[in-house]
C-alpha cells in the first residue's frame, strides 16, 4: 500500500497529461507520497495571465505557445506572471519575456554556472509503484542521444534515459546525486542498491567525468543492516549514506523499523563505523508529514520531525548530517497553511527547529537540503519560499544550505534553478526577521547553495574543471541545437478541477 490509495487516485488526474505544460508549474503535483491539493485561485490567475502573455508574445514572434514555453523567454514569462499575482519576488521583466535575444543572453551567461543537485531519483524497471510507471510510460522516446535512438527502448531505458535527459540535458545541473527510497517490501525499493552504483559507474563512464554520485541507503533495525553497511563500504564505496527515519516511506502502514538519529544503541555503532571510513555525510529524510499524513499514521509522527538531529550532531562532530527537505512539514498539506504559520509566528515547522540546532547545540555539522521545500513553495506561496530560505540561511549559515530538487518527480529541474536564481527576500521580510538578501543569481550566496557547499562536503573541487569539456557537455550542445527541447512535463498526480 502506498499513501495514495486507489480511491484517492480515482479523484486525481495524471500530471503529465493534465497539468498546464508551462516552464514553471501552476499547480501542485504529487508522487505517491502525498495527496495534491487543488489548484489555488492565485495559481489559476497565474495560469490565466501566463496564457494571455505567452499567446500575445508567441503570435508576435510567429511561433506556437508550446515552442515559446521551451525558450528562456518563456521561462522568464512564467516568473513575470507569478510576480503579477504574488508580488515582486523574482527578478524577471516583461522586456525579457518579450525579447528572446535578451532572455537567451541571460540564460547563456548563466549556463556554465556549477549546479550540483544533491537530491535526484528515478525508478527500477520492475517497479510496482504504478503511479510512477504510468508517468514514465507517458513520456515516450526522446532522441536526445542519436546512439540510443537507433534501438528499441525498454521501460528501464525510458526511465533512465529520461532522467539523464531532464537532469543533464534540459537543465544547468552539472553533477547529480542519485538517491533512493527503501521499503520493508523488497520489490518496492525505488531502485535496488546494486543498480544505484552500476548507474553511477555507467553515467560517469559515458560522461568521461564525475557527473553522478550515489547514496547507499541504510535500513536501521532491519536484520543484518550493519553487515550490509560493511559490504557497501567494501563493494560500492558510496559517496554518502541515506536513511528515512520513518522507516518504510512507501508503505507507512507497515513501517516496522522507524528510528531516531540519536538512538545510541542502534545508530552510534553505525556512526563509529563510517567515521573510520571517511564517508562522513549522512543524509536523512525528514518532514513531508502534513497533518493529514499524521492523522493517518500517528505512530510515525515522532520520527518525522528533526528533534533527534541535534544530539546526534553534537555527539558525532566528525560527521555531517544533511537533512533532506530541511524537515519542511507542509508538503502534502495546504501551502496557505504554511504561509499562515509563518505570518503568525515567524516560524515554519520543522524548518525553524532545524535552523536553531547550531545555536542550541553548539554544532557546525548540520546542513539543510532544500528538496521539495523549494519546489512547491516557490510556485504555490513564493513569499513562503523566500521566508524559508531566510530561516535556513540565518540559522544554519549560508555555507550550510545545499541544493536539491527531488527531480525527476518534479520534471526537469531548470524551473527550480531559475526560481532560486531569480528569487529575492522582500525588503520588509529582511527588516522584520533579520534575513540577509539572497543577491545575484551568480553571487556568492546563491553560488554557495547551488554548488560550493556540496562541493566542499563531497570533495568535488578537482572535478569541476572537467565537466564543461566532457562528453555530456558535447551531447548537451547537440541536444540544444537539434533536439526537441525541454518537455515541461511533470510526473505524478494533480487534483481534478473543482
Amino acid at each position: 500500500m502506498k499513501y495514495l490509495t486507489d480511491e484517492m487516485i480515482s479523484g486525481l488526474l495524471p500530471a503529465e497529461t493534465s497539468s498546464f505544460a508551462s516552464p514553471v508549474p501552476t499547480q501542485i503535483v504529487s508522487s505517491d507520497e502525498f495527496e495534491p491539493v487543488p489548484q489555488s485561485a492565485r495559481q489559476r490567475e497565474v495560469e490565466v495571465r501566463l496564457t494571455d502573455m505567452s499567446d500575445r508574445i508567441s503570435r508576435r514572434l510567429g511561433t506556437s505557445r508550446r515552442a515559446f514555453f521551451q525558450t528562456a523567454a518563456g521561462m522568464a514569462a512564467s516568473f513575470v506572471a507569478i510576480n503579477q499575482v504574488f508580488g515582486n519576488l523574482f527578478e524577471a521583466s516583461e522586456a525579457e519575456a518579450a525579447t528572446p535575444e535578451l532572455a537567451d543572453a541571460r540564460a547563456g551567461a548563466l549556463a556554465g554556472q556549477m549546479v550540483i543537485d544533491g537530491h535526484t531519483h528515478f525508478l527500477r524497471d520492475d517497479t510496482r509503484l504504478t503511479g510512477f510507471v504510468a508517468a514514465r510510460e507517458a513520456v515516450g522516446q526522446f532522441g536526445w542521444n542519436k546512439e540510443l535512438a537507433a534501438k528499441p527502448q525498454t521501460l528501464d531505458d525510458l526511465k533512465f534515459n529520461n532522467y539523464v535527459k531532464e537532469i543533464y540535458m534540459d537543465s544547468d545541473t552539472k553533477i547529480a546525486l542519485l538517491s533512493n527510497s527503501p521499503s520493508d517490501v523488497p520489490a518496492d525499493w525505488f531502485i535496488p542498491q546494486e543498480q544505484v552504483f552500476k548507474t553511477r559507474e555507467m553515467v560517469n563512464a559515458k560522461a568521461g567525468s564525475k557527473r553522478m554520485m550515489a547514496h547507499f541507503t541504510i535500513t536501521p533495525g532491519q536484520p543484518g543492516w550493519l553487515d550490509q553497511v560493511d559490504e557497501a563500504i567494501e563493494r560500492f564505496k558510496p559517496d554518502s549514506w541515506k536513511g528515512y527515519t520513518v522507516g518504510d516511506n512507501t508503505h507507512k502502514e507497515l513501517a516496522n523499523f522507524p528510528w531516531h538519529a540519536d538512538d545510541q544503541k542502534l545508530m552510534y555503532p553505525f556512526y563509529e563505523k563510517i567515521a573510520r571510513t571517511g564517508i562522513r555525510n549522512v543524509c536523512i529524510h525528514k518532514g513531508l508529514f502534513a497533518p493529514a499524513v499524521e492523522a493517518k499514521f500517528p505512530r510515525l509522527r515522532p520520527y518525522a520531525d528533526v528533534s533527534d538531529i541535534g544530539h546526534a550532531a553534537k555527539d558525532w562532530p566528525q560527521l555531517n548530517f544533511v537533512v533532506y527537505h530541511a524537515g519542511y512539514r507542509w508538503v502534502g498539506g495546504s501551502p496557505a497553511d504554511g504561509m499562515a504559520e509563518f505570518d503568525q509566528t515567524g516560524r515554519s515547522s520543522w524548518v525553524s527547529d532545524l535552523a536553531e540546532i547550531p545555536a542550541k547545540y553548539g554544532v557546525h555539522n548540520v546542513y539543510g537540503d532544500v528538496g521539495q521545500l523549494f519546489a512547491w513553495t516557490s510556485v504555490a506561496e513564493p513569499r513562503l519560499a523566500a521566508a524559508l530560505m531566510g530561516i535556513l540561511i540565518k540559522g544554519l549559515g549560508p555555507d550550510h544550505v545545499v541544493w536539491g530538487t527531488d527531480a525527476v518527480w518534479t520534471g526537469a529541474p531548470q524551473w527550480q534553478i531559475e526560481g532560486l536564481r531569480r528569487l529575492e527576500i522582500p525588503s520588509d521580510m529582511q527588516k522584520k526577521h533579520g534575513f540577509e538578501p539572497l543577491g545575484a543569481a551568480d553571487g556568492p550566496l546563491k553560488t554557495a547553495i547551488f554548488s560550493g557547499n556540496t562541493m566542499r562536503l563531497y570533495g568535488l573541487e578537482q572535478h569541476a574543471s572537467l565537466v564543461p569539456h566532457d562528453r555530456f557537455a558535447t551531447i548537451k550542445a547537440d541536444c540544444q541545437a537539434n533536439g526537441p527541447g525541454r518537455s515541461n512535463l511533470r510526473y505524478g498526480y494533480v487534483s481534478k478541477p473543482g
